[in-house]
């Protein structure tokens, strides 16, 4: 049914008095009243400037924040729910088109300075979705929940609304909605609660998600101090610090932790499935809520100036999977993505603010044009263009939840914000040009000021704030501690769980390991048979030899807390056998090494979690060494299907043997049964049984070849996916 045009102003649907026009189809008159509609919105910010094609980029970005969300409610105010049953819409429009993953980040800031109607009328479609189908959106569209992303994401627009006087909604409700959220069983969470952080040998995009529940998670603590829920905030602030735990003080980055470790090789420009759309240098600076923390963690506000520094100064070049998602790059710093948006602000937070004002400059300049493709990178449902808008303006919400905004170089010679309340907020640019990107002073309020950031109170109360430029970077700007914008978490600190430091989890005689934290002056205790260390376990001095297999777990304790628990399993591979592989692996899915295909572990279905090594347009050959001569019954190699992943079966699978790793007999090659066509992900083990007596196995498997041309991939070479060899 139609819908009428929302009068923003009045908050009325006209619906029949557009009605009336429509049976004349009057087209001229229909434009126009269009037209004067979106005039109306864009005219909620006003730019004035020199450059027309500033302005062209600064409202069709703005136009491209308008698109989306959408009302998805008849006029009536009738929907259908997420228990795709009809709903009633009270005192508000429900929405849908919800990429949360990607808004929470500028485009819902920018609403809750200039459209505080739709943000309540949001968070009210977030608490029906809620209601009606048990769970606040991730990612919506339609009232289905498409689950595309990651994160809990309507957690930061909620609070950020909340902590900014947007209560339009049962506040408790919403609390409780945030809450359920983050306490379900969901997407790693489960493993996120038990040890900290996300193992990525259990879970997919295992740091993206452990970083990013971590900052959702002190969004619901500070809803839950401002409630007074003291025990909600000690939980909430404590996982908020789960950055912690994937910290390497060693190569300092963020690295996947596997099998109580760390993933191995570690390539930072390394694009895999431990990140989500990203790699180690995109998330490496993703702890928004605790600035203070990860500035300790590289060792000083110069140390993380200098790394911040080498992000924008450093090769380009990716290396792993290929990743469309990953344009606009500055050295490693990707602005066609969503991780990396809030990184070139972070110079503000290291008393270094010339330099976000330069590279802010730089992205509007090259990354946003007036060109058919001026965009860099997906739309994503107005994110991208929020973030022009933002900085164009001269600012950004680098921790929504936190009500202030870093300040970069704003694009405009005046720039006024008409709020919802009545007032209006001017940003002035004295002596702006291309070359006068720096800015040499400020006032707000016709008062000097010195920071590199803003409240949003400032803005909403109405003002003005003056900012002279120069093209000299060296100005006192925002350069002292107390003039730079602050993220910080001060109490209920965390220990951070032990990194069991091995070589491989796989051994033939004997592994040695290694136990260390983040946290400095801990000490580790530690058990060998599977049992839950505690203080009066074994205390850890030197490194542990090991020379069985065996679950060793690990605890550190400081003099005021303890941390959880972090465990590994090691397997002692039988009878001294190892492997050689003569093809060359994919360095993506390596599994940790060649002994993974005879540590007896078999890989999951999900092939993500990297427990396959993959062999892409090669066929696979591998020989077993079984250490002595011996008798054996039994030959198996399991596969892996995953046809919308480009991995396929072998063709075929020969099977050989030998005494002396020179002759080698074939002793059947065994045929693929599998349809190419099954797009479901399955396992197979090809399989020969026979007598025979050798030291060395021969595995030769054939691969796929390209792919056909029923295929999405078509032309593309196909992954040979194995596990396991096992000899019996």
């Amino acid at each position: 049914m139609y819908k009428g045009a929302h009068d923003q102003s009045t908050d009325e649907y006209s619906s029949e008095g557009d009605l009336e026009h429509l049976p004349g189809w009057n087209f001229e008159e229909v434009r126009n009243s269009v037209r004067e509609k979106w005039n109306k919105e864009l005219s909620k910010i006003i730019v004035e400037g020199k450059n027309r094609d500033d302005k062209v980029k600064f409202y069709t970005a703005f136009y491209h924040c308008c698109l989306s969300p959408n009302i998805y409610n008849d006029v009536d105010g009738k929907y259908l729910g997420r228990d795709f049953k009809p709903h009633q819409a009270k005192n508000f429009d429900y929405y849908t088109v919800f990429s949360l993953w990607d808004t929470y980040r500028a485009f819902h800031p920018l609403l809750s300075i200039i459209d505080t109607k739709r943000t309540n009328d949001f968070i009210n479609t977030f608490l029906a979705e809620y209601e009606d189908g048990g769970l606040l959106p991730v990612w919506e569209l339609s009232s289905n929940e498409t689950f595309c992303m990651i994160g809990y994401h309507s957690v930061p627009v909620i609070v950020d609304a909340y902590i900014k006087g947007i209560k339009n909604y049962n506040i408790s409700k919403a609390f409780e909605a945030i809450k359920h959220s983050a306490t379900t069983e969901l997407f790693g969470l489960s493993h996120y609660k038990h040890f900290g952080y996300i193992p990525g040998n259990l879970d997919g995009e295992s740091v993206s998600k452990t970083l990013e529940y971590g900052y959702d998670d002190w969004c619901i603590a500070q809803m839950a101090q401002d409630l007074k829920k003291a025990d909600d905030y000690k939980l909430f602030i404590q996982r908020a610090q789960s950055y912690k735990n994937l910290f390497d003080p060693q190569t300092k980055f963020m690295r996947a932790r596997f099998n109580g470790g760390w993933y191995s090789p570690f390539d930072p420009t390394e694009v895999n499935f431990n990140y989500t759309e990203a790699n180690a240098w995109q998330y490496s600076f993703y702890a928004p809520q605790d600035m203070n923390g990860l500035i300790k963690f590289y060792g000083g506000k110069k140390a993380l100036e200098n790394k911040l520094d080498e992000l924008f100064s450093t090769d380009s070049k990716l290396s792993g999977r290929v990743q469309s998602d990953i344009t606009g790059l500055i050295g490693q710093y990707a602005h066609g993505n969503e991780p990396s948006h809030h990184i070139a602000y972070l110079f503000d937070y290291v008393n270094a603010p010339e330099k976000t004002q330069k590279l802010v400059r730089k992205i509007m300049d090259e990354f946003y044009t007036v060109k058919d493709d001026g965009l860099i990178g997906n739309e994503d449902c107005g994110q991208m263009s929020a973030w022009f808008v933002m900085s164009a303006m001269g600012f950004y919400q680098v921790c929504p939840g936190k009500p202030e905004y870093a300040i970069g170089s704003p694009l405009f010679d005046k720039i006024t914000i008409t709020l919802e309340n009545g007032n209006k907020f001017v940003i002035n640019t004295e002596n702006n040009s291309q070359k006068n990107i720096y800015i040499n002073s400020a006032k707000l309020n016709s008062k000097k000021y010195n920071k590199s950031y803003i409240s949003h109170n400032d803005i909403i109360n109405g003002g003005e704030i003056t900012f002279s430029m120069s093209d000299n970077p060296k100005s006192d700007f925002g350069r002292t501690d107390e003039n730079t914008p602050v993220t910080a978490i001060n109490d209920s600190l965390i220990v951070s769980a032990p990194i069991i430091i091995q070589e491989n989890k796989t051994f033939s005689k004997s592994e040695t390991i290694e136990i260390k934290s983040s946290t400095p002056d801990c000490n580790f205790f530690y058990t060998d048979d599977g049992s839950e260390p505690d203080s009066k376990s074994k205390f850890y001095s030197v490194p542990v030899t090991i020379d069985k297999s065996m679950i060793f777990k690990a605890i550190a304790y400081t003099k005021h807390s303890k941390s959880l628990v972090t465990s590994a399993d090691f397997f002692k591979i039988p009878e001294k056998r190892s492997i050689k592989i003569k093809s060359k692996v994919n360095p993506a899915y390596t599994a940790g090494g060649p002994e993974a295909l005879i540590d007896g572990l078999r890989g999951n279905i999900n092939f993500r979690l990297g427990s396959w090594q993959g062999y892409q347009g090669t066929d696979f050959e591998a020989v077993v060494d079984l250490g002595k001569v011996q008798q054996f019954h039994k030959i198996s190699a399991g596969f892996l299907q995953d046809a919308g992943s480009w991995i396929f079966m072998p063709k075929d699978v020969e099977f050989a043997f030998s005494i002396d790793n020179v002759n080698f007999e074939v002793i059947r090659n065994v045929k693929n049964d599998i349809p190419d066509k099954e797009t479901l992900p399955v396992i197979k083990d090809f399989s020969v049984d026979t007598f025979k007596e050798a030291r060395y196995i021969r595995i030769k498997a054939k691969n796929y070849g390209k792919l056909p041309e029923w295929h999405d991939g078509f032309g593309g070479d196909a992954y040979i996916f194995i596990d396991e060899i096992i000899v019996e």
